[in-house]
């Protein structure tokens, strides 16, 4: 709670959860499920590798690496980012994506023989009913299919991460079947998928509730994901849900790229668990990870994307900018921040924008004048302001200069 000497400035409704003992860890999905967008521009391999860094940079846990067996440019690809970890003596883990086939394990033993780092197979497999009913397949094949396919990787060195594809629409006797054969076999993690953005929050915090009771019972050590996508727009909030129903690790993707609307937005999770005081790393780094990504991409941010969009902390409403400017005068940064926003602009290295347009006020213009040095008077506020009102757009700072210039002729 912020005061001011008795007064409280912000009552805060937003109460969190008691935390679970494990530890938040974030997965970045971007170079592999983000980049299976059909509207991305596949970035080349030294772009993969920044963003790589940037990951890093940000504290994230783990990244995904890629599909190796999807061909030779994805092979050389996950070769060149796993060889930079290796390098590098990066802290992030990695891991691969590979189908519950020999074929798609090979590829990955392959690359961690060669350049010595533990590379973690995610070997993902379908359970939904209505996937089994699409591939003339049963639970019984899928047991045959997992087994033969985590043993190999084991028999290779490879660690495990067991994924059931569409698994918030498969029944509960089918997932307990493929986890609990999955622990048995000693994999390291179980993956619950919302491949095809089904789940709701409610849904999200059942499902991994189940899971984790699950592991309870058989006593594995054996640890979480949750691989969200946001096809009903819940990508952020079923990630926030899955954590505190007993996932320890949680996917999503910068911007949300990925299949269809994408996947969960792993910038807004970070936001989100650092505002809650669960997520410790540096999110002054972020806008440079968002950029990065989007040109790399292809992809533009759109101007009212939260907290990376340009208009996130950019105001021209007359009286938002009053109670903002009011604050920096005040010598506040702090408030400048919060006054007008739920999301403070300086955890993530920006600040609050004051433009000046038709919807503006006299602050608006006595903040602009401020912040370029220029002495304040009424007459000039109100030039500047009648400049606006008439105007159907935001004003640029050479516009401004424009009217300003009688007074500085005079």
């Amino acid at each position: 709670m912020y005061t001011d000497g008795d007064r409280r400035l912000i009552y805060e409704w937003n109460t969190v959860p008691p935390l679970p003992p494990y530890d938040l860890k974030l997965n970045d999905e971007t170079l592999r499920d983000g980049l299976q967008s059909p509207s991305i521009d596949p970035p080349p391999t030294a772009k993969k590798i920044e963003i790589l860094h940037l990951m890093e940079e940000l504290g994230i846990y783990s990244a995904a690496l890629g599909i190796p067996a999807a061909g030779r440019q994805a092979y050389q690809d996950v070769l060149a980012l796993a060889k930079e970890i290796a390098d590098r003596r990066m802290n992030i883990r990695a891991y691969c994506a590979a189908r519950t086939m020999e074929s798609d394990i090979a590829p990955i033993v392959d690359i961690s023989q060669k350049t010595g780092l533990r590379i973690q197979a995610a070997l993902f497999i379908f359970s939904s009913p209505i996937r089994q009913y699409i591939e003339d397949w049963n639970v019984d094949e899928l047991m045959v299919a997992s087994e033969k396919a985590i043993r190999f990787a084991h028999d290779h060195g490879v660690p495990v991460m067991y994924a059931t594809e569409d698994t918030t629409r498969s029944h509960p006797d089918t997932i307990k079947r493929l986890f609990t054969l999955a622990m048995e076999l000693g994999v390291e993690r179980l993956c619950i998928s919302d491949t095809a953005g089904h789940a709701t929050p409610i849904g999200a915090r059942n499902v991994v509730s189940f899971v984790s009771k699950l592991v309870k019972q058989t006593r594995a050590d054996v640890g979480i994901d949750w691989h969200g996508h946001r096809d009903r727009g819940f990508g952020v909030s079923n990630a926030v849900a899955a954590y505190f129903a007993g996932a320890d690790r949680i996917h999503g993707s910068a911007l949300g790229i990925g299949e269809r609307v994408g996947n969960a937005a792993i910038d807004l999770i970070m936001v989100n668990f650092k505002l809650a005081g669960i997520f410790k790393g540096d999110l002054t780094k972020l806008p440079r990870y968002a950029r990065t990504v989007s040109e790399a991409c292809g992809i533009p941010i759109p101007d009212n994307y939260p907290v990376l969009g340009r208009d996130a902390f950019r105001t021209s409403a007359g009286v938002h900018a009053a109670a903002i400017a009011k604050a920096y005068r005040k010598g506040d940064a702090w408030l400048a921040n919060r006054i007008y926003s739920g999301v403070p602009a300086d955890m993530f290295g920006l600040e609050q924008i004051i433009e000046i347009g038709p919807m503006s006020g006299k602050w608006n213009v006595r903040h602009w004048l401020s912040r370029n040095n220029i002495p304040e008077t009424d007459e000039l506020v109100e030039r500047i302001l009648a400049h606006a009102k008439k105007a159907d757009h935001i004003l640029s700072d050479a516009e401004i200069l424009g009217v300003i210039e009688p007074e500085s002729d005079g």
